[in-house]
């Protein structure tokens, strides 16, 4: 009989579905996968406790990660896996890894802004010269992660003072990253704050587009590089394959995958990004432990009380 795997997927089905399969297929383990939005699959699990069926939570960001390993669901994983990837892609406790990487960027028109007129740092975009003419997606999980970091960062006043600035500049609201990527192609924006990956999928589709992407330097919040990841749930019954699977996530095959299908950096050492985006090593990012956002539901709360969801 061959052994079943249970994985709870924070991560698009489109998106990863075709390598779950794979990864079933050439395992040969009855592979079952529960979709579903990230922080609601991180809430099941909580909630499920220890009769969770769950093997494997593969995340969409590191924030979900950090909260089940801070209520004790996760298991520790073995040197073999952490060591696969960077210290700044893994929990310092060691109970999940990064499997590929999400730059936070300013994705802008090039036809209205040139990159002289981009400011060093995300939180210049509050200046009134920005009014109208920004985009975001207050409701999109990657946004709020990115939230999360400010407050982790900046504290609870500096982050509101921001989120009131930008609302100030009536921004245009967008219920996903892909829709402000395409106000952006199509000039109904100057910018938007986003993922890097989604241009390119554009790109993809429509071929040469009036649009880039925009790294702000200097280790500045608008470069975070976040990363789905992946953890296998304590008292799996299966965790001989739950770690298999989470080392297939970081082989070559899977991180060539991110690098050419879905267009994320591919965490594991020795796998080439895509050839059109800038290599990792060159992002400056901004120093903090991914494992820290955690308290989504501050970040909830915050954007609540500004009135933003």
């Amino acid at each position: 009989m061959s052994t079943t795997l249970t994985v709870y997927s924070g991560r698009n089905e489109n998106l990863v579905g075709p390598l779950l399969e794979q990864f079933g297929n050439d395992a040969g383990i009855d592979i079952q996968v529960k979709y579903g939005g990230t922080a609601e699959l991180a809430a099941t699990i909580l909630e499920e406790g220890a009769n969770s069926p769950a093997d494997v939570f593969y995340a969409q960001d590191a924030g979900a990660l950090g909260a089940l390993q801070a209520e004790n669901r996760l298991a520790a994983l073995p040197d073999a896996i952490l060591n696969t990837v960077e210290p700044r892609f893994r929990s310092p406790q060691g109970q999940w890894v990064g499997t590929s990487g999400r730059a936070r960027v300013v994705v802008y028109n090039t036809e209205s802004v040139t990159p002289a007129d981009l400011p060093p740092s995300i939180l210049d975009f509050t200046d009134p010269q920005w009014k109208g003419r920004i985009g975001w997606a207050p409701t999109n999980g990657s946004f709020q992660a990115f939230v999360t970091a400010m407050r982790v960062t900046l504290g609870e006043e500096q982050t509101r003072a921001w989120l009131k600035g930008i609302k100030a500049n009536e921004p245009k609201v967008y219920p996903k990253n892909t829709p402000t990527v395409q106000a952006a192609v199509d000039g109904e924006i100057a910018v938007g704050f986003v993922n890097h990956y989604y241009l390119f999928r554009i790109r993809a589709e429509q071929g040469t587009v009036p649009a880039e992407n925009y790294f702000p330097p200097n280790g500045d919040l608008g470069s975070l590089i976040n990363v789905a990841g992946a953890a296998v749930i304590a008292g799996s019954k299966n965790q001989a394959a739950a770690e298999q699977f989470v080392t297939y996530l970081l082989s070559q095959q899977a991180q060539k995958y991110f690098a050419t299908e879905t267009y994320e950096y591919p965490l594991a050492h020795g796998v080439a990004a895509h050839p059109d985006l800038p290599a990792l090593s060159t992002i400056q990012t901004p120093e903090i432990d991914l494992g820290d956002l955690a308290d989504l539901r501050g970040t909830l709360q915050l954007l609540q009380e500004v009135d933003l969801i």
